[in-house]
């Protein structure tokens, strides 16, 4: 699997940070975030599985799987402004490219989790036309005993699962260092590892999709209930503040600047 610095990403253009998604399916993103942000995050993200452990119960269906990371900390927010991640996914899937999910997938101890399944994260096949990116940033190392993820990289045209053997044969895990990130093209499959140590496995994932395509929350009204402003231009549209629908003839007929839908985001 390719790799790049994310320092070095500056020196590459357009065309060819697009074909390490588009041609090779995925890529391994080194030094993604620096380590005091690792810091924040897995600090952030520790507070956000022990609260879910007290809403819901240690039986939780999506216990390890904190939902909506956005509104779960300013850290989370901070990282969506990664310039670095924020440039690969405008190049592969235009502008105006929207965040569909923004969770955690934390790996248990002794064991695995709920993507241990050979899976994809988008449903649709289309060939040449990438819909969704997956992003995953290590928060502890990504190795065979961690249960680091297991992904074929050039699998994203087949449109049934492979089985176990041809997935092995196909299959790659990468090394990653806390502060690394995979990227791939959200039809490539893949699935968790085994954790074999004592210690939870953490990371953060993104599930980034075109602009007009849906969003697992509505992250602009989650985000306006809980009173969080301040978001620059940018991470709104991350966020999905300019693809919403009107809700009336009133917001329909809006000056182009303050609609709720902005044209040209492809």
């Amino acid at each position: 699997m390719l790799e790049i610095r994310a320092a070095d990403l500056a020196q590459s253009t357009d065309a060819e940070v697009g074909d390490l998604i588009r041609k090779g399916g995925a890529f391994v993103l080194r030094e993604a975030i620096a380590a005091d942000t690792v810091k924040s995050l897995k600090e952030a993200l520790t507070r956000a599985l022990d609260e879910d452990d007290a809403a819901h119960g240690r039986e939780y269906k999506f216990r390890g799987m904190v939902h909506a990371l956005m509104s779960r900390g300013p850290a989370f927010l901070d990282l969506l402004g990664n310039p670095a991640i924020r440039r690969i996914c405008k190049t592969v899937l235009g502008h105006g490219c929207i965040v569909h999910a923004y969770n955690s997938s934390s790996m248990p101890p002794g064991t695995t989790n709920y993507s241990r399944s050979i899976h994809v994260d988008s449903p649709r096949v289309i060939p040449g036309y990438v819909t969704n990116m997956g992003v995953t940033i290590a928060l502890d190392p990504f190795n065979p005993e961690t249960g680091g993820m297991e992904i074929m990289p050039l699998s994203f045209d087949l449109g049934a699962a492979p089985d176990e053997t041809a997935f092995q044969n196909g299959a790659e895990q990468p090394l990653l260092a806390a502060g690394d990130a995979i990227l791939f093209n959200a039809r490539c499959w893949h699935r968790g590892g085994m954790n074999r140590t004592q210690n939870w496995r953490h990371a953060v994932t993104m599930n980034v999709c075109r602009s007009y395509m849906r969003q697992q929350f509505d992250y602009p009204r989650m985000l306006d209930q809980l009173n969080i402003n301040g978001l620059d231009e940018d991470r709104r549209q991350f966020l999905g503040y300019y693809v919403r629908q009107p809700s009336s003839m009133a917001e329909f007929l809006l000056p182009a600047e303050q609609r709720l839908y902005r044209p040209g985001q492809e």
